[in-house]
C-alpha cells in the first residue's frame, strides 16, 4: 500500500469530499483506511441494567482506499503516487515521490 498511518489524505468521493485528514488505522486486506474526521459513524448501545441510560457511541468508519488521495507535503495538493527504488550500498531503497511536482515524500 502506498498510503501510511500518519499521512495526511483528501477525500475524493463519498459524503465527505473535498474534506482532508490524518490517516489513523489502514485495513490492508479490505483495501480500507479510517481517516480522523471522517466517515463519522454512530453505533446505538441499549441500556444494560435498570437504572443505567442507553449511549451513542461515536466513531469514524472505514473508507475505501480507492477514493482517498495523498496530500503531497511540498506542494499541498492531492496527487497519485509513486514509488523509486533506489540502489544504495548493496541495498534497494524504496521512496514515494508526488506524481505532480516530482518531489520525494520520504
Amino acid at each position: 500500500m502506498k498510503i501510511k498511518i500518519n499521512d495526511k489524505v483528501s477525500i475524493t468521493a463519498g459524503k465527505d469530499k473535498g474534506k482532508t485528514g490524518k490517516v489513523i488505522q489502514i485495513l490492508p486486506t479490505a483495501k480500507r483506511v479510517v481517516v480522523e474526521g471522517i466517515n463519522v459513524m454512530y453505533k446505538h448501545v441499549k441500556a444494560q441494567k435498570g437504572g443505567e441510560k442507553g449511549q451513542r457511541i461515536q466513531f469514524n468508519g472505514p473508507i475505501a482506499l480507492s477514493n482517498i488521495a495523498l496530500l503531497c507535503p511540498k506542494c499541498n495538493k492531492p496527487s497519485r503516487i509513486g514509488i523509486r527504488i533506489a540502489d544504495t550500498e548493496n541495498k534497494k531503497v524504496k521512496s514515494r515521490f508526488c506524481k505532480k511536482c516530482n518531489e520525494v515524500i520520504d
